[in-house]
């Protein structure tokens, strides 16, 4: 870890050696204010924020026929965080499930598709994949974020044939735009400690370098519930991220960036140590993560509008799930070019793909077809995109996409796409979007549940790919309100899968079955956002989702509903500004019944209460460029009952004492469906230098 961490330091301090630094940087707004009305009433103006997961270019938000949805820094800022994968609950009908109640590993669910089926990108860039989706997310410090941009629905005519759920776009920020020196440091009152660091600087008139440390720590054994286990996961954590952004003639794109994150994560017996690590004495789940990352993009200098982007990342990870050992090795690298031409009312792009992934573990998942020899896994993907935005007028717009991709294995993957986008005023302006989505799973990279070991895996047959048909409905309706807008957006969404793959946790207490569902599977449901600035300093946006996700079996009249969605959530953001820039922000998440994986005879109930998740936080910021927050996280001091079972006995010792264990009961790690961290405060200082 230390000999990479000192490269890439040693990388930028070289190359800003070899430059000058410059007095001013010319870069183009991304923003256009525009009127939405021409009634005498209404005067405001409106931001029209620049999106580019939509179309994989950058486009207005109001022209694109794609529903994205925008979050800056700032909004994440309301309830600060450490990281992107606690932050992402402030969006309404997404939802980061965390996994196992001893380590915290965890995904992000859209609009109640599991996490494998949500693709993240980092600057449009499938950096985020596989291995990185267990305990990558949490590695992803909210001090790069310039916006994060959520599709919700296909996407698998640019991304590729797994966005079948939708997209996370995270865009990082601009080394052009960054200001001088950034430094936010929070601590709360169970001593999780997080430090952001940051600075850029200019070499040159045309360059800059933007270079940002990341450490969290978290090493205080708390077990507020008595079970012997830590309530929340130890983590000990590094990230260094460092971006070059070139300034070119006619405002041609180019950029590089490098980040490497180390972190060793703990969970389990409050008396577990390191001499411990993979005996069955005392149990733990102890995890060391190594991982590096490159990516960038490269705008041709021709008359033709040509841009590749390439990224290449390196994720190790080392670990024991109690006994069990998981030692796993993913390289990928990706690359893509595409060219994208104006004809007339048409805005075309052509583009072609490769992505090469390189997965070893030491599971039967890597075995060769003796089921003795190990074989890695090597899966170079060939892919080709067409998509065609077609202007009709200034009330109708049509996209119409294909793409191609060839895989070794599954040979020829078609995924259409089209979107219809229909806004008569103003005011008002509906989008249809359709697609289709295509998926192999990998179970042990995907799946914390098929690593730990709480249970055995039992893979019932050869697993087929997944496919998918999916559309929504998004409707945005701006309501005129005096001299300000009250902002609607409201979705309805399906999704219909045939080959799904499920795990069944109820056939057998001590196994997870994994099988393509002999029937098929349905995700349907509708959500609404409503934000409102009043005339005074008091700024609210709401969000709720409903959701009806289950799984259909041939030959039954009934059907299973899936675990850990909820039919009910939603989000609440409620912000008033004080004179002297006092702010005071109250956020929170509500979640409904969720089913929950119980096993037979269980004492632990099938379905969650309702509960909420509020924060609130007091800011202040000063002239000199210091900010001080803080505040009150979970007020309403809510965490699982019984998230484990039969935690006195994690290694099922006496599984079978018929006296002690009549049902025979096995220690389980899958039924926490929330955190287990109790009402805690937090208070942060921020200094910015522009």
């Amino acid at each position: 870890m230390k000999h990479r961490l000192l490269f890439l330091i040693f990388l930028s301090n070289f190359l800003s050696s070899q430059m000058k630094d410059s007095v001013s940087i010319n870069t183009p707004t991304l923003y256009d204010s525009i009127k939405i009305s021409n009634k005498k009433e209404v005067k405001t103006k409106l931001i029209d924020d620049v999106v580019i997961t939509g179309t994989i270019k950058p486009i207005s938000k109001s022209k694109s026929p794609v529903a994205v949805e925008i979050y800056s820094q700032k909004f994440f800022q309301k309830n600060p965080t450490p990281n992107i994968f606690e932050a992402i609950a402030m969006v309404n009908g997404v939802k980061p499930q965390l996994n196992c109640s001893v380590c915290n590993t965890g995904d992000i669910h859209i609009n109640g598709l599991e996490g494998p089926y949500t693709m993240i990108l980092i600057d449009g860039m499938p950096i985020v994949s596989s291995l990185s989706t267990v305990y990558g997310l949490s590695g992803i410090p909210n001090s790069l974020i310039d916006r994060v941009e959520v599709v919700k629905g296909p996407a698998s005519s640019l991304y590729g044939s797994e966005a079948m759920g939708g997209v996370i776009n995270i865009i990082t920020k601009n080394a052009l735009l960054a200001p001088k020196l950034s430094i936010d440091l929070m601590a709360t009152t169970w001593s999780e400690n997080n430090l952001d660091v940051s600075t850029k600087f200019n070499v040159g008139k045309n360059v800059a370098s933007l270079i940002s440390l990341n450490y969290f720590n978290f090493e205080n054994r708390l077990d507020y519930n008595k079970d012997n286990f830590t309530d929340a996961a130890l983590q000990n954590r590094i990230s260094v991220f460092n971006k070059w952004n070139f300034q070119r003639k006619e405002n041609r794109l180019a950029s590089f960036a490098l980040r490497y994150l180390y972190e060793d994560r703990f969970g389990g017996e409050m008396q577990w140590n390191k001499s411990y690590r993979g005996s069955n004495q005392i149990y733990g789940e102890s995890i060391y993560t190594n991982r590096m990352e490159a990516f960038g993009v490269y705008q041709w200098p021709l008359k033709e509008n040509i841009i590749t982007q390439l990224s290449y990342n390196f994720h190790d990870q080392n670990s024991f799930y109690g006994t069990n050992p998981f030692d796993a090795t993913q390289k990928v690298t990706f690359v893509q070019t595409y060219w994208d031409k104006k004809l007339g009312n048409h805005d075309l792009i052509l583009g072609g793909t490769f992505k090469k992934t390189f997965y070893d573990d030491n599971t039967p998942g890597t075995f060769s077809a003796d089921g003795i020899t190990n074989e890695p896994m090597k899966s170079p993907i060939f892919g080709a995109f067409i998509q065609d935005q077609w202007e009709v007028n200034g009330k109708n717009t049509f996209l119409l996409g294909y793409r191609y991709d060839y895989d070794m294995v599954h040979h020829s993957v078609h995924s259409p796409r089209f979107a219809w986008k229909f806004s008569p005023n103003p005011y008002h302006t509906v989008r249809f979007n359709f697609g289709t989505g295509f998926r192999v799973v990998n179970l042990f990279t995907e799946d914390h549940a098929a690593l730990t070991g709480s249970r055995e895996v039992v893979i019932q047959s050869n697993l087929k790919p997944e496919k998918s048909i999916n559309g929504n409905v998004n409707y945005v309706w701006k309501i005129p309100m005096a001299d300000r807008l009250m902002n609607v957006d409201a979705s309805a969404f399906y999704t219909y899968f045939s080959n799904k793959i499920v795990g069944d946790f109820d056939s057998q207490p001590d196994k997870i079955i994994y099988d393509n569902l002999h029937g098929y599977g349905i995700s349907r449901g509708a959500s609404l956002n409503v934000d409102y600035t009043f005339n005074f300093p008091l700024s609210i946006n709401l969000g709720v989702t409903y959701l009806d996700v289950y799984q259909k079996f041939d030959g039954s009249m009934g059907k299973s509903q899936q675990l850990h969605a909820p039919k009910w959530s939603g989000t609440y953001n409620i912000t008033y500004k004080f004179p002297n820039n006092l702010i005071l922000d109250f956020t929170g998440q509500f979640y409904g019944p969720m089913r929950l994986p119980v096993l037979p005879n269980d004492y632990r109930p099938e379905y969650s209460p309702f509960y909420s998740l509020a924060n609130i936080q007091v800011s202040k910021s000063f002239k000199s460029g210091f900010e001080v927050y803080c505040g009150i996280k979970n007020i309403f001091n809510f965490t699982p009952k019984d998230p484990l079972m039969r935690p006195f006995d994690p290694f099922d010792k006496s599984v079978n004492d018929p006296v002690s264990n009549p049902y025979h009961y096995t220690f389980d790690t899958t039924y926490g469906y929330a955190p287990m961290q109790k009402i805690r405060g937090f208070l942060g200082v921020k200094y910015i230098l522009k």
